[in-house]
C-alpha cells in the first residue's frame, strides 16, 4: 500500500484509519449482504439500518433533544447559507450576522436577498485574524448567525454569541469544528456543517434544527428547499448519499469509542497547544490570530517573508507534510488538526519546523 502522509488539508481532510479500513471491507459487501455500500438501494433494510445508526449515534454524542430533527442534506454549507435565509427570514424581518470571516460573509449576501440584514459585528478591519468581544444587536432580529471557527483566517469562537434579543434563534455554520468539542444543542435554533473536516467525506451536510422551526418555515418555496420536506421524510425525499451517511456512521463509532465529544475536546486542545506554543518561542514562524482567537482546528502561521513561507511550504512537502499551504487572504502556512488529525503529525510537523528555523 502506498505510505500514507500527514495530512493537514483544510477538507476534505483527514479520516481515521480504521474507518478507511472499515469502509474499504464493505465497498464490496455490506456485511454479508453481497452488495458493496455504494449500490446498496436507499430504501432498503440494509442501508436503513446505517441511516438509523448514524441518527440515534449523532443524537447521542451531541445530547440532541428529542423536539430537534437531524437532517443528512446535500449542497454543502453554502446550500445553507440561503436555505437558512430562504425558511425563516421575510421582506420584513431582519437577521443579524456576525462576520469574522469569508464564510460568514457569503452567508450574509445570500440572506440580503431574502429581507434586512444587520452586521452585529465585525473583525473584517484586521484582515479577520480576531473573534469581537462584543455585539450590538439590532431591535427584533429573526435569527443571529455566525461561523463558529474560520478555517481560512484561523480563528474560532470560544463560547456562543450572547445577549441578543429573546425574539432570536441563534443558528451556527460548525462546518469546521463540529463534534470538535461538546456542544449545548439546546441553545441553538439550528446547527449546520458540511461533513468533510470532522464527520466523513465530502458531499453530506448535518443539520439539527428545531422541530418548531421547521413547521413556522416559509412554504413558498421549491419543495426541495423547506427544511419541512427532508424532515418529514427522514432525509430521503430524495436519493440521499448513501456512502457519505454510511462513513458518517463510522466516525460517530470512532468518536464514541474514543470518549466522546468531550475526550475530543481534551485531545484536540492538547494538539493545538503544541503547534501554539512552539509558535510563541518561534524567532521565525509566528501565529497570524490574535491572542484568544486562535483556532484549536486551522493554525495559521508565517514568517513574514512570502519566500521563505513559499520555501517552507515546498521543503514541507518532500519530506512528507501535505496541504500547508495558507489560503490566498493569510499567504503563509495553515495546519488543518482536526479530530481525526493523530497527535503525531504534530509532534512531527513541530520537529520539522525547528530544523527549517535552524536552518534559516
Amino acid at each position: 500500500m502506498t505510505r500514507r502522509i500527514w495530512n493537514f488539508s483544510a477538507g476534505p481532510a483527514v479520516l481515521p484509519e480504521t474507518v478507511l479500513e472499515e469502509a474499504r471491507e464493505n465497498l464490496l459487501s455490506l456485511g454479508n449482504t453481497g452488495i458493496g455500500i455504494c449500490e446498496h438501494s436507499h430504501r432498503g433494510k440494509p442501508f436503513m439500518a446505517v441511516a438509523a445508526e448514524a441518527e440515534a449515534l449523532c443524537r447521542e454524542l451531541a445530547g440532541i433533544p428529542d423536539d430537534y430533527a437531524v437532517l443528512f442534506l446535500q449542497g454543502g454549507a453554502s446550500l445553507q447559507f440561503s436555505m437558512v435565509p430562504m425558511n425563516f427570514l421575510s421582506a420584513d424581518r431582519t437577521a443579524d450576522y456576525l462576520i469574522t470571516g469569508a464564510w460568514a460573509e457569503k452567508a450574509l449576501k445570500e440572506a440580503k436577498s431574502c429581507g434586512k440584514t444587520h452586521v452585529a459585528c465585525t473583525s473584517k478591519d484586521a484582515n479577520f485574524n480576531y473573534i469581537p468581544d462584543a455585539c450590538t444587536y439590532s431591535d427584533n432580529p429573526a435569527y443571529v448567525h455566525f461561523t463558529s471557527n474560520n478555517t481560512i483566517f484561523g480563528t474560532q469562537f470560544t463560547k456562543k454569541p450572547a445577549g441578543f434579543p429573546d425574539s432570536a434563534f441563534l443558528v451556527c455554520d460548525a462546518s469546521s469544528d463540529i463534534f470538535s468539542r461538546p456542544i449545548d444543542v439546546a441553545k441553538y435554533g439550528l446547527i449546520y456543517a458540511g461533513a468533510q473536516k470532522n464527520l466523513g467525506p465530502s458531499g453530506v451536510t448535518l443539520v439539527i434544527v428545531r422541530k418548531d422551526l421547521v413547521e413556522a418555515g416559509n412554504k413558498n418555496l421549491a419543495t426541495m428547499l423547506q427544511y419541512r420536506t427532508h424532515a418529514e421524510n427522514e432525509s430521503m425525499y430524495n436519493t440521499p448519499p448513501t456512502f457519505g451517511i454510511y462513513l458518517m456512521m463510522l466516525v460517530f463509532r470512532w468518536i464514541k469509542s474514543n470518549g466522546g465529544l468531550t475526550a475530543m475536546d481534551a485531545h484536540n486542545k492538547a494538539k493545538a497547544a503544541k503547534l501554539y506554543n512552539y509558535l510563541k518561542q518561534s524567532s521565525l514562524f509566528k501565529s497570524t490570530a490574535r491572542a484568544g482567537s486562535g483556532s484549536m482546528m486551522n493554525v495559521t502561521f508565517v514568517t513574514g517573508n512570502e519566500d521563505k513561507d513559499n520555501a517552507f511550504v515546498k521543503a514541507a512537502e518532500t519530506q512528507g507534510f501535505s496541504g500547508l499551504k495558507g489560503h490566498r487572504s493569510v499567504g503563509g502556512m495553515r495546519a488543518s488538526i482536526y479530530n481525526a488529525f493523530p497527535p503525531e503529525g504534530v509532534d512531527a510537523l513541530v520537529r520539522f519546523m525547528k530544523d527549517f528555523e535552524a536552518s534559516a
